[in-house]
């Protein structure tokens, strides 16, 4: 039973093993992160989340936003004190064991599996609009069971973006900052654009359907909680700056300002965002709307920013894309140098990228997005992600008291404070969830421990 909790040391040493690049910079993991933060759910979740909460979807932000902010925190303090990649995998093999680690390594795969999926089946809906006048067969943009074959544009843009992380590191990385900035123009555009059409009018009623989640009649889940739970979707990305640990030139001073400013700096656009979009227009007309800010610039009379803005979106949508694909494939990378999974995949090119596990991991997501409809199973992705937060926080708590004189180039402020409210708030969120979202969940887990008994425990490298 002792061996299920068995711990690697804080200075992790590889040895003879795969050692991956170190060619990132601060202004590169900021980039990163935003490029992951920023996507598919402010373009469409405020929406969403406006059918659940009324105009109150801006304190749902706000509220998602301070959760996430206290799980950065502690990201931020264990990056630094375990400069290694892995994220939240690592500092719970460190911290709590290897069992807890694996349960939060298949949780993360899960993660990142649907949010690459996730957002490469978004884009194909954009790209297919265009390429369906030109003559390109309908049957070639959706899986079987939504009556094509196979959706070719999803698994295209997994390729490209797959293509240019094997290529090199700091190259990706050097291309998608370009993007994000495309996309922080977009969105700075909406609001200049949105917020002298405010009314104050549009906020009333605020809380239209309470502030805890609770069934309505419809079936659906609504209230200010139930929509933080779904547009905490929107927030998360940020963790997959601490998997580029080993590839940081100067992790102790980089990583933090990475997460730290990558997380806060959404926050406030993502809220300005959610004012410009519930001012300008009663919620009622773009709530469950697919392109509600969109919407709205065309309701004001703007339908050259509307385009712009859709463009903006097709053009930089891949950023997240190479975000969480760059997460998953290092997960999938510590994973196996650490015996967990087949060894063989932790192998480097001579630029130092993992090429092959980024090939396999792409392969994994291209089947999914190019066969199967993701639709409500992406809320999975959200639970995946509430679990590492969730042990983040637990790890932070507890190093501050096993190993209290550590060195830590990055403390969070009010730890205890930070790491309970960390811990409680994604609580919260995991089962505001629907009932049905928390029980594939589970049986993910219970998967992921038959296959780490059969074949991981007894191959780890610290056995």
């Amino acid at each position: 039973m002792s061996s299920l909790f068995r711990r690697k040391p804080i200075a992790i040493d590889h040895g003879d093993g795969p050692v991956l690049a170190r060619t990132l910079s601060w202004p590169h993991l900021v980039a990163l992160g935003v490029g992951a933060i920023v996507g598919t759910g402010i373009l469409t979740l405020i929406g969403v989340g406006a059918d659940r909460a009324g105009p109150a979807v801006m304190l749902s932000f706000a509220i998602a936003g301070a959760i996430c902010a206290c799980a950065a925190l502690a990201y931020a303090e264990m990056s630094t004190m375990i400069p290694a990649s892995g994220s939240a995998y690592t500092y719970s093999y460190v911290v709590l064991g290897e069992v807890i680690a694996w349960v939060i390594g298949w949780s993360l795969i899960l993660e990142y599996s649907l949010v690459v999926s996730t957002v490469a089946v978004g884009w194909s809906g954009y790209a297919s609009a265009l390429l369906t006048p030109l003559g390109f067969p309908v049957a070639l943009t959706n899986g079987p069971e939504l009556g094509g074959i196979v959706n070719v544009p999803a698994v295209f843009i997994i390729a490209v973006v797959a293509g240019l992380l094997c290529f090199g590191t700091k190259e990706s990385a050097t291309l998608n900052a370009v993007l994000v900035a495309v996309k922080l123009v977009a969105l700075t555009v909406f609001v200049i654009v949105a917020l002298p059409h405010f009314d104050p009018a549009n906020l009333h009623p605020f809380m239209t359907h309470g502030f805890t989640a609770s069934v309505d009649p419809d079936g659906k889940e609504r209230g200010v909680m139930a929509a933080a739970a779904i547009i905490f979707f929107a927030f998360y990305g940020f963790d997959a700056i601490s998997t580029a640990a080993e590839e940081t030139k100067n992790p102790g001073r980089d990583l933090s300002i990475g997460i730290i400013g990558s997380m806060f700096g959404c926050i406030i656009i993502y809220v300005g965002v959610a004012v410009a979009a519930v001012g300008e227009l009663s919620y009622t007309r773009f709530a469950g709307s697919p392109e509600p800010l969109a919407l709205i610039l065309r309701d004001i009379g703007r339908p050259g920013f509307a385009t712009f803005l859709a463009a903006s979106a097709v053009i930089a949508l891949p950023t997240v894309l190479l975000g969480f694909l760059f997460g998953q494939s290092r997960i999938f990378f510590v994973m196996a140098r650490d015996g967990l999974l087949p060894a063989g995949l932790a192998k480097v090119s001579r630029r130092g990228a993992p090429v092959r596990i980024t090939l396999m991991t792409a392969a994994l997501v291209a089947v999914i997005a190019g066969v199967m409809p993701i639709d409500a199973i992406a809320a999975l992705a959200n639970a995946g992600t509430l679990a590492a937060f969730v042990a983040v926080c637990v790890c932070m708590m507890v190093m501050r008291r096993r190993a209290p004189d550590a060195e830590r180039t990055f403390r969070a402020p009010l730890a205890p404070v930070v790491g309970t409210l960390g811990v409680l708030g994604c609580a919260y969120l995991f089962f505001s969830l629907p009932t049905k979202t928390q029980g594939y969940f589970l049986l993910w887990n219970v998967v992921g421990l038959g296959l780490y008994f059969v074949y991981g425990r007894n191959r780890a490298a610290v056995a």
